[in-house]
């Protein structure tokens, strides 16, 4: 049997702030990320580019962005990464079938 729970969150108006900017800095990294993915795929090596090399290079980006990127746990910054490598895995099992 599959349960299923939810939540109601009410957070005060300083959680919902932070909230608010941890979702805009994921997102920048989601999106900085997927379009690194995109340019390598164009360049005429068409080299693949995997979480591996991405999980990697998150550790400069945190030093180099400590107000942003830097500021937010650092799993879930992986997690971000691990989600973009998914949806990329799930995208190019459907292209070859």
């Amino acid at each position: 049997m599959i349960r299923a729970y939810k939540f109601l969150l009410r957070p005060t108006v300083r959680q919902e702030q932070a909230l608010g900017e941890m979702l805009r800095d994921h997102c920048s990294l989601y999106n900085g990320a997927l379009q690194e993915r995109r340019d390598a795929w164009r360049h005429v090596s068409k080299t693949s580019i995997k979480y591996g090399m991405q999980s990697a290079q998150l550790k400069e980006i945190r030093t180099f962005d400590p107000e942003r990127q830097g500021r937010w746990s650092f799993s879930s910054q992986q997690a971000t990464l691990r989600r973009l490598d998914k949806a990329f895995a799930a995208f190019f099992r459907r292209a070859r079938s």
